[in-house]
C-alpha cells in the first residue's frame, strides 16, 4: 500500500480515510480548494441524507428589506458597524451586507 507521499509524488490522489463515507464527494470538493475538514463533513452529511437535502439545511431570515430601521440599526449594533446612528435604512442594509 501507497503511502500519502508516495502517492502524492506517483500524481494520485491519497485515500482520505476510513472516517470519509463519500469518497468520491470528498475528492470533488478537495479538487474545488474546500478544506480536508469541510470536504469530510459535507460528504459525510450527503452520504447519510439525499444530496439535495444537504444544501438545504439553516435557518432562514427575512430579506433586510423587510426588517424596520430600529431593527436594522440593532443587528448592526451587534455586528459593529461605525456611523450606524446617522444612516439611512439603505445604509444600513448596505453596511450589513458588506459587513
Amino acid at each position: 500500500m501507497a503511502t500519502k507521499k508516495t502517492a502524492k509524488k506517483a500524481g494520485k490522489k491519497a485515500d482520505p480515510g476510513p472516517s470519509v463515507k463519500d469518497k468520491q464527494l470528498y475528492e470533488k470538493l478537495r479538487d474545488e480548494g474546500a478544506s480536508k475538514g469541510k470536504a469530510a463533513r459535507v460528504a459525510n452529511t450527503a452520504a447519510g441524507t439525499s444530496r439535495t437535502t444537504v444544501g438545504k439545511r439553516g435557518g432562514s431570515s427575512p430579506a433586510y428589506d423587510d426588517w424596520s430601521k430600529s431593527d436594522l440599526y440593532e443587528r448592526a449594533k451587534d455586528v459593529g458597524v461605525e456611523g450606524r446612528s446617522s444612516m439611512s435604512k439603505q445604509q444600513l442594509i448596505k453596511a450589513l451586507r458588506t459587513s
